[in-house]
């Protein structure tokens, strides 16, 4: 897994530093030669190793053939900061086994910063132990979050973004929610909220989180759900 997240995080420097063509899937979501390439590289490095296994990927949907285990892979995450050439991006790939998430990797390759995690084994970036941060007051954190590209008037986090930015020591909207998480899991960031996030946004992140310290619960559900909301506050906040 991270032979792979390496492997494509190197070829997506090779495209950062061209003048790659931007295409748009409906009005706002930028795709790029990159996802693409990106995705396709996996997914064959994955077939090619474990041929068995489903995989989920943004660009190239969900090939189902009722395996127990689910690749979970967003390829380029933060696509319209590389399009911009604001370098703030990343590949993540999950792996859950039944129900249940069981590693996890996101490269920025930008920074050379490997994070990855497996269940019960901890979390690492750059194969040093991570952790998340101890600060317990709401006031003293540094929080990060993220909007949509589209529909950003239905988004309910405008009014959020509001209320915790007048709470807190300050908000980031970073965009790219993989190393958001994995920001978290390292204790640069306090927390992270964000609404209607896509599994493959979410699952290597938030296993990171729940890797490197309390796992926390979503104030909307019993735990993360990953179609929905992602929220990991670090560790408790009063």
């Amino acid at each position: 897994m991270i032979a792979i997240a390496r492997e494509a995080g190197a070829l997506l420097i090779e495209y950062f530093d061209q003048n790659i063509k931007i295409e748009y899937k409906g009005d706002a979501d930028l795709v790029t030669a990159a996802d693409r390439k990106s995705e396709a590289l996996i997914r064959e490095r994955i077939r090619e190793s474990w041929p068995e296994h489903d995989v989920v990927g943004e660009e190239g949907g969900f090939r189902d053939t009722g395996s127990e285990y689910r690749w979970y892979v967003d390829p380029l995450d933060g696509t319209t900061n590389f399009a911009h050439g604001f370098p703030v991006f990343c590949v993540s790939i999950g792996l859950k086994r039944r129900e249940q998430m069981i590693a996890g990797v996101c490269f920025d390759p930008t920074r050379n910063e490997l994070f990855a995690t497996e269940r019960g084994g901890g979390a690492y970036l750059n194969d040093k132990p991570i952790h998340v941060s101890k600060v317990g007051k709401l006031a003293e954190s540094l929080v990060g979050t993220g909007f949509p590209s589209h529909k950003r008037h239905k988004n309910p986090n405008i009014h959020f973004y509001h209320q915790i930015t007048l709470r807190t020591h300050g908000v980031r909207r970073a965009g790219s929610a993989a190393l958001d998480l994995c920001s978290v899991a390292c204790g640069r960031l306090d927390g992270f909220w964000e609404f209607n996030l896509n599994p493959w946004d979410t699952a290597a992140g938030v296993l990171m989180v729940e890797e490197a310290g309390p796992a926390e619960r979503s104030p909307t559900s019993r735990g993360i759900r990953f179609s929905c909301t992602a929220v990991k506050p670090s560790p408790r906040m009063d």
